[in-house]
């Protein structure tokens, strides 16, 4: 196999510099990220590895990698891989990217799941609309007793939470039901956690391309008001709760007060909070038929 003059740092920065130029907000990180998957590295063993002169066909692999980001193909998806809550999710086209946002609903989840440990032997969650099976996925890993369902209406899409599943050995822990939201669960659930869609329909159409053109739509999209999915997702859950239940969904930060005014308006007499994020925004709207703590 023929070797190129090009080095695994020559590489890097030459792939930083096409990136910054085709609109990259982090062009550095996306190069390194895309030349240790071409390169079959760790993105430390590229600077382990700096002056290695590169084979023709692991150049053109790093070249086909950047060029597809470049085109504004979220990384996550060239590379089939996104790290959430310290551990790898593999995601395609099918699925939302995981996002560092969503872990602010996960460790809440998790307060929420310990918090009431002592009560419930083998508490019962469901992650609706799971997407990758991120969420479903780590509080299984969290929670060891935990009973964890998680829906989808794609099929594609719960195919790879099931993978993700296996990769990180809870997938007898999970139950993986095709349906729309709380459909197609029988029994009471002690908790729901959702990552709903909410971006309204004017919004994905001047939203990022990389989102807008690579994301699925039915993850994104929820109306007019951005809160479709909330009101279907809400409807699904009649007669679906235990009488202690807690519902925790993300939301947009702008629409936070209308989802807790939405979860009040579909459980007269529950306790309604919002919690902020890392940067201070409210993140998460959270819903509970008995008092909160």
């Amino acid at each position: 196999m023929a070797v190129s003059t090009r080095t695994v740092l020559d590489v890097v920065r030459l792939s930083t510099t096409y990136l910054a130029e085709h609109g990259s907000p982090s062009a550095r990180l996306d190069a390194e990220l895309l030349c240790a998957h071409a390169l079959g590295l760790r993105r430390l063993d590229l600077y382990l590895q700096y002056d290695r002169p590169l084979r023709d066909d692991e150049l053109q692999r790093a070249r086909d990698a950047v060029r597809r980001r470049g085109l504004q193909e979220p990384v996550a998806y060239i590379t089939g891989e996104r790290d959430f809550y310290g551990r790898s999710f593999e995601v395609d086209r099918h699925v939302l990217v995981p996002r560092p946002e969503t872990e602010t609903l996960v460790g809440l989840a998790l307060h929420r799941m310990r918090e009431r440990a002592p009560r419930d032997v083998t508490p019962r969650v469901a992650d609706l609309g799971t997407g990758s099976g991120c969420i479903a996925v780590t509080l299984a890993c969290e929670v060891a007793g935990a009973d964890v369902v998680a829906t989808d209406i794609s099929d594609e899409a719960l195919a790879v939470a099931a993978r993700n599943a296996a990769r990180h050995d809870v997938a007898e822990r999970i139950s993986f039901l095709q349906g729309d939201w709380a459909a197609p669960v029988d029994g009471a659930l002690d908790m729901v956690v959702s990552n709903p869609p909410y971006v309204t329909t004017d919004e994905l159409e001047t939203a990022d391309p990389g989102v807008r053109e690579y994301e699925p739509r039915l993850a994104l999209e929820a109306g007019d008001d951005g809160l479709d999915a909330y009101r279907a997702l809400l409807a699904s859950l009649e007669g679906r709760l235990q009488p202690a239940g807690v519902l925790l969904f993300e939301v947009d930060p702008r629409r936070g007060a209308a989802v807790t005014a939405l979860m009040e308006l579909s459980f007269p007499g529950c306790s309604v909070q919002l919690h902020p994020d890392l940067t201070g925004r409210p993140r998460v709207a959270e819903c509970s038929l008995s008092p909160l703590p």
